[in-house]
């Protein structure tokens, strides 16, 4: 039907297609962080802005990428077309065409970026075990007569070694030890060698002064051998100083961080290792020239001293007699100082007899004595009075004690009675009839009981001796 009665719906959000592709992008980065994509390199395009473009693709499928100029020149390389490369990068899209693109951060050759995360994490495991430690690399020989190069028989590098030492140092033994410098089986051969030469040296059959270790250049791929685990320990362990030389100058490897000393290239190694003919040459004849004229410069010297001697030299005679005429001067003098000492000696001698008699004790000692036996005779007679004073005293009162004591009553026939408890009795209400009591004479005591009372209170007694 073409009409309606009812309400009408709304009316759904019209977007713009500028709106549209800056929701899709939002909601892209939103979602997704930082990815790592790996693919091949297409359509590269490198305008003057500096800026980069390209497709990564696969065998299925293929994704738009840019990468701006302030994040590729850091690369120390230059992408081709067909490359296979790894890159880390945000997912966006560009809102002018709606496109989905990849937002490139950094760019690595597949290839390389593998080997380069299996070098840097042996560099660090090696590091930390102290194997670039400067303090454990030797010195390196001052002269050497016999050079061991651990390369291949067939590269560059042994060809630029033997050019420098037939030019610098024709003299030098080299004894070369082939090994494959490329390959799979390239770092197990290397560290073998070198093994080989220090087990030579140790045995005596061949004195080898240094090492060398190394090739031409070559991609990272083809100098693998030498960032191997097993030839950075074989270096690490050889008795003879090793130089490393590998690649060209912006070549590094773990064999040159561990190695005694870095050549840049094996031409420069042997330069190193060896003593410039004419270099040489110039130096002895610098010395020869130094030499004589320091023996005649000696020469000249010694003779002026020789002069100086004949001119001071006397005859023996005169010299003996010169020494014992020095001598009876000595023993005169001698003899006097002696005799001075000697009476300074006498008269301080003198002085501290005389200080010493004054000071001597012995007169005030017997003095004290005198002193002492004055005061003991006065303490005896002292004493004598006061003891003769003291004895009139007491017989004084002894004969006043005596007249008060009751012994003395008792000797005229008086008796003292004391109860069992020992309290004198002096009533006859204190006792009872048949108690017990104590009769104390003037000699001896009598033990008595109590038989009668009278009436006016005294008490008969009935004698009883006791036990």
């Amino acid at each position: 039907m073409s009409g309606s009665t009812g309400t009408s719906s709304p009316k759904p959000d019209v977007l713009t297609v500028s709106q549209l592709n800056r929701r899709a992008k939002s909601l892209l980065e939103g979602h997704f962080d930082f990815v790592w994509v790996s693919g091949e390199i297409s359509n590269l395009a490198t305008p003057g802005s500096g800026h980069w473009y390209f497709t990564l693709k696969d065998g299925t499928a293929q994704v738009r990428c840019a990468m701006f100029r302030n994040r590729n020149q850091r690369l120390r390389f230059t992408p081709d077309q067909g490359d296979e490369v790894r890159i880390r990068c945000r997912v966006s899209l560009y809102e002018g065409r709606g496109e989905f693109q990849l937002i490139v951060e950094h760019m690595e050759l597949a290839g390389e970026g593998l080997l380069q995360a299996a070098f840097e994490k042996l560099k660090a495991t090696l590091q930390q075990e102290g194997l670039f430690d400067p303090e454990r690399k030797r010195p390196l020989p001052a002269s050497v007569a016999t050079l061991g190069v651990v390369t291949s028989p067939t590269g560059a590098a042994i060809h630029d070694i033997l050019t420098v030492l037939a030019r610098r140092s024709p003299g030098t033994v080299v004894v070369l030890i082939p090994v494959q410098v490329q390959g799979e089986v390239a770092a197990a051969q290397i560290a073998t060698a070198i093994a080989l030469a220090n087990r030579a040296a140790e045995q005596g059959l061949c004195s080898l002064d240094a090492l060398i270790v190394g090739r031409g250049g070559g991609s990272l791929e083809d100098l693998w051998a030498f960032n191997e685990e097993v030839v950075a320990r074989a270096i690490a362990a050889s008795h003879i100083p090793v130089v490393s030389a590998v690649g060209h100058e912006v070549d590094f490897s773990i064999a040159d961080f561990v190695a005694d000393l870095r050549a840049a290239t094996p031409s420069a190694a042997a330069e190193l290792l060896s003593t410039d003919q004419q270099e040489s040459y110039q130096i002895l004849e610098g010395l020869e020239y130094a030499l004589r004229h320091a023996v005649r410069r000696r020469l000249a010297k010694e003779q002026v001293s020789l002069a100086h001697l004949k001119s001071r030299l006397r005859h023996p005679g005169a010299m003996l007699r010169e020494q014992a005429q020095r001598a009876d001067d000595l023993e005169q003098r001698l003899l006097l100082a002696q005799g001075h000492r000697l009476a300074h000696h006498r008269s301080e001698l003198k002085w501290l007899a005389s200080r010493l008699q004054a000071r001597n004790p012995l007169p005030g000692i017997m003095q004290r004595q005198r002193q002492n036996q004055d005061i003991q005779r006065q303490l005896h007679r002292s004493m004598q009075r006061r003891l003769l004073s003291a004895k009139q005293a007491l017989m004084g009162l002894a004969g006043v004690l005596d007249s008060l004591s009751p012994l003395a009553v008792l000797g005229r026939g008086y008796a003292m009675v004391t109860d069992q408890q020992g309290h004198v009795v002096t009533r006859s209400e204190d006792v009872d009839i048949g108690d017990e009591l104590t009769a104390r004479l003037a000699q001896g005591r009598l033990g008595v009981q109590v038989v009668r009372k009278d009436e006016q209170g005294k008490t008969n007694l009935e004698d009883e001796i006791g036990n």
